[in-house]
């Protein structure tokens, strides 16, 4: 996985070429995994995938990676102009809601033609019992006062909402440590990366006797087992809802931005 800075992504085609597509995408997730990868096959587009950073050992992937911030919208629309790139994919998580609204405002100045991947939230179904909430904080609060042993799937950089409820057990699981984020009695901290499978996660749950999962609505089917489990379980869920994003074309999935960039998904 080779990392450039935004100086790799100049320079020209020679004499007579025809000049690749310049892309960047804005990455993260499994879509943007997906589409670097496709993308990677087809030699007449130039690619770059840039990652936000919080993950300190990120996933090989199949194109260039830039790591780190841009300086928000005024530093992304300056490397998209420096760049000279044609297209800007937003396939970030569908909680970096600062990071999509950067992007949008960037693309707009710079005249950069946008596309978003908004996977689809998960949606109730039969036996599910959620309460939905607006923000980590509000999930803490909604767990009540009665201790619980509390299953937290927020990622680790907000897990430190759940100190203002140290009365419940909790097992929380992140991709890397939580180092000390959150401090109460009785905590069990597993690290892990999706996807998870139903039943695997049912056991995990019924071995820890948990009595409610907090989760981000994600979407998508990576993490999707948890929620079955919790069904299957007769668990409660407290679900936080996704932030406002802005209002920019947008697809589902990958195969939906290989088709806004004019290629052909191969089998």
């Amino acid at each position: 996985m080779p990392t450039i800075d935004s100086q790799g992504l100049d320079g020209g085609s020679r004499e007579g070429e025809k000049a690749a597509m310049r892309i960047l995408i804005l990455g993260g997730t499994g879509e943007a995994a997906e589409l670097a990868r496709a993308i990677s096959r087809d030699p007449d587009l130039d690619a770059t995938l840039s990652l936000a950073g919080r993950t300190a050992a990120p996933q090989p992937q199949a194109l260039p990676v830039r790591i780190g911030g841009v300086g928000g919208a005024e530093g992304l629309a300056a490397h998209l102009r420096a760049a000279r790139i044609d297209r800007l994919i937003d396939a970030t998580h569908p909680f970096a809601a600062r990071i999509s609204a950067n992007a949008a405002t960037a693309a707009e100045a710079a005249r950069v033609p946008l596309l978003a991947i908004r996977r689809p939230a998960w949606t109730r179904e039969f036996g599910d019992t959620w309460t939905e909430v607006g923000s980590v904080a509000e999930a803490a609060e909604a767990l009540g006062e009665a201790p619980r042993t509390v299953f937290v799937t927020v990622g680790r950089n907000e897990v430190a909402a759940f100190a203002a409820a140290p009365q419940h057990r909790y097992l929380v699981r992140t991709i890397e440590p939580v180092d000390g984020a959150l401090a109460v009695p009785h905590l069990v901290e597993i690290r892990a990366r999706g996807p998870y499978d139903a039943a695997a996660e049912e056991g995990l749950m019924a071995r820890h006797g948990v009595d409610v999962l907090v989760s981000k609505n994600a979407g998508g089917a990576a993490t999707a087992g948890k929620i079955a489990a919790a069904r299957r379980l007769g668990l409660p869920v407290v679900m936080v809802r996704r932030p406002e994003k802005p209002a920019v074309e947008s697809v589902t999935d990958a195969a939906g931005a290989l088709r806004w960039l004019g290629i052909r998904a191969s089998g």
